[in-house]
């Protein structure tokens, strides 16, 4: 075997092997985009069941507070930004942010009806609400999670040559800004509770 075919082979080798690392690559930029949506598609499912609440307990609450229409009125407007659609994780913890403010304030009117707070009907309200904010915080721990490792990957070199060639970009966290917005409005039931740390105070 001469030096030219020896030397023609071990270009052969390398060209074969960059071509499976780039497709192995490729695949693996595919799999965490797929996951990335994947998981924000869960974390939408929740924000809609959170959205779908709101209502109900908007007209329960105004059974026994109608005249604090600014409060409802706040409500509203928030739940129809934060669930218009089209929007960017970023842009959607915003809005999320923004309706989680206008619900301790709807919470805190609920505090001053201890008839209110005693029914059946808003109780199982707020413990869906609160049941549904669990949710959504571990989705969102479970899609910052995936974001990190697909930017962490386009980041990289020699990754980022693959990234850069088929259009894989980083994607946006899904986070807010206020940390007392990261936990469910918390309503006391009972003049010994204490709001739990981090909760908004209503």
């Amino acid at each position: 075997m001469t030096g030219i075919t020896i030397a023609l082979l071990v270009i052969v080798a390398i060209i074969v092997i960059v071509l499976i690392w780039a497709v192995a690559t490729y695949n693996g930029f595919v799999r965490l985009r797929n996951l990335v949506q994947e998981a924000w598609r869960q974390i939408d499912v929740e924000l809609n069941r959170r959205h779908d609440l709101i209502p109900n307990l908007v007209e329960t609450v105004k059974g026994y507070a109608a005249h604090e229409r600014g409060v409802f009125d706040d409500v509203s407007r928030a739940r129809a930004a934060a669930s218009g659609g089209g929007q960017s994780p970023a842009q959607q913890a915003a809005s999320e942010n923004v309706l989680t403010q206008a619900l301790g304030r709807l919470f805190a009117v609920a505090e001053a009806y201890p008839v209110l707070r005693a029914s059946e009907n808003f109780q199982q309200l707020q413990a869906e609400l609160t049941n549904t904010e669990d949710r959504i915080a571990a989705g969102r721990r479970f899609y910052n999670a995936n974001v990190r490792t697909l930017n962490t990957k386009v980041e990289s070199f020699p990754a980022n040559l693959i990234a850069g060639a088929f259009g894989f970009v980083r994607a946006e966290y899904f986070e807010t800004e206020d940390l007392a917005v990261r936990a469910a409005p918390q309503v006391s039931f009972g003049a010994g509770d204490a709001p739990a740390p981090g909760a908004p105070t209503v």
